[in-house]
């Protein structure tokens, strides 16, 4: 029982670790004018417009929103693959 809470404590640790090397991360993406850049967190820290037709701007700002989120989440994961992710965290939970 002891050797699971040890487990559990260094799984623990290491998500810790990982949230924090991801929250360095962070993502530039543009879409149809619209350039958010967000960091590991998953929050917005920028957002700049090109100048462009404003009847296309609530649009294009979702569209871009929805696309940075998408890739954040392909550099979070290739992130979190790099190091090790939590594989034992199945096996520990399951025994």
């Amino acid at each position: 029982m002891f050797n699971k809470l040890k487990q559990i404590k260094d799984l623990r640790s290491q998500a810790k670790m990982m949230q924090s090397a991801l929250a360095s991360e962070t993502v530039t993406h543009e879409k149809n004018g619209i350039t958010i850049t967000m960091d590991g967190n998953m929050t917005v820290t920028k957002i700049s417009i090109a100048d462009k037709n404003r009847d296309d701007l609530e649009k294009s700002l979702a569209e871009a929103y929805n696309s940075t989120i998408k890739e954040a989440q392909k550099v979070m994961a290739k992130k979190m693959q790099e190091m090790g992710g939590l594989a034992n965290l199945g096996d520990l939970l399951k025994g």
